[in-house]
């Protein structure tokens, strides 16, 4: 695979999202491997999960120590191959990779949006896609594919767009976050709100940022992908650098200093207004809120054929929740194809290289009909 570009598509139009706000501009920025086919029927669309971006696979040509998240999953020979699919990645709105997020300029201020940045929806997200695709003159994908928060979009997809899709492949994902799952976002939120250095949303003009918030946020994210046994089997309680404790607070075992560490990196890296805005997008997610919590009259309107993927290990997202989509989407009488992996990696399993993970996907791809 050659390096990889990124492109910028730029909308002016009236875009209304689901809270009734709206941008009269806006851009996404996104990323394209493979070559589209003279039906333009062999398209692909990744979503991406929280803190990903649309560089999906290869080495960006932007900066050529960036490999793609989905690196092992996507490109030539690969489980989903760039050599018979020509697949996209778009970096979501309210993102910091690009696409229009609280980091950019927002035109009628000529400021960062910062805090006046409008909540969105995994609807919003989806209906944006649909406009890339619309300039990109898709008019249905072969496939919509994610993980997690990816995974959300891929079931938006086949409701708010039956006609464009036809198969929805929703890999360690869920239909609705459960009390817990929203108990640990909103930790994370006020981990950030309540750092000195929000500022209210607005750090941007004071050259700086809530790195602690941050950090603390990731922290406690990090540990909810991983699982007990996986934690124990690399960690234990093993001391770092020392034979015993130092009583005090500093760090005295390795797992203190791996989180320390992932919360150093991803604070560096990511915006905490875009922390907070894609953690609330996660918690608005519910395609039954308008069915009395009912799954299977939400999933009434769709017509795609499906493969679900979930994981043992995952407590985050359980193999609990992609039952509950299954059942409801063969009580639509839906073609749906499901597996369950055995992992001890608990929800990052959706992101490593897993022989039996990996065929199920090929096999699944090899037979799309395009």
């Amino acid at each position: 695979m050659n390096l990889i570009e990124e492109k910028i598509a730029t909308f002016n139009l009236a875009f209304q999202l689901k809270s009734g706000n709206y941008f009269n501009k806006f851009q996404l920025v996104y990323e394209t491997y493979g070559e589209l086919n003279n039906e333009r029927s062999n398209a692909i669309l990744i979503c991406h999960a929280l803190n990903a971006s649309h560089h999906v696979a290869g080495i960006s040509k932007k900066n050529k120590k960036n490999i793609g998240w989905w690196d092992n999953m996507v490109g030539p020979g690969k489980p989903i191959d760039t050599g018979k699919f020509f697949v996209i990645c778009i970096n979501n709105l309210g993102s910091c990779f690009g696409s229009t997020g609280p980091a950019s300029i927002n035109p009628e201020t000529h400021k960062p949006y910062g805090s006046s940045f409008p909540v969105l929806t995994v609807e919003d997200w989806v209906k944006s896609q649909a406009l890339l695709a619309d300039r990109l003159e898709i008019q249905k994908f072969a496939a919509v594919v994610g993980g997690s928060l990816g995974g959300m979009q891929a079931l938006q997809w086949s409701i708010s767009f039956p006609e464009r899709i036809s198969h929805a492949v929703i890999i360690a994902s869920t239909a609705r976050l459960t009390a817990q799952n929203i108990a640990f976002n909103e930790i994370a939120r006020r981990a950030i709100i309540t750092d000195p250095l929000f500022c209210g949303g607005d750090y941007y003009s004071k050259n700086t940022y809530p790195k602690v918030g941050l950090s603390i946020a990731r922290m406690l994210a990090h540990i909810t992908y991983l699982s007990q046994d996986g934690m124990t089997q690399r960690f234990g309680r093993n001391l770092q650098s020392k034979e015993t404790y130092s009583f005090s607070y500093e760090i005295d075992f390795q797992i203190e200093s791996y989180l320390r560490y992932q919360g150093e990196k991803f604070s560096h890296s990511f915006d905490a207004n875009s922390y907070l805005l894609i953690t609330r997008v996660l918690d608005y997610f519910d395609p039954a809120e308008n069915f009395d919590g009912n799954l299977t009259k939400a999933l009434a309107c769709v017509d795609a054929k499906y493969l679900l993927v979930s994981f043992t290990s995952d407590w985050r997202f359980p193999p609990s929740h992609s039952h509950e989509l299954v059942s409801a989407l063969l009580e639509n009488e839906l073609d749906v194809s499901y597996t369950e992996i055995k992992s001890e990696n608990g929800h990052d399993s959706f992101l490593l290289k897993d022989l039996e993970y990996h065929q199920i996907i090929k096999t699944y791809f090899n037979k799309l009909k395009i």
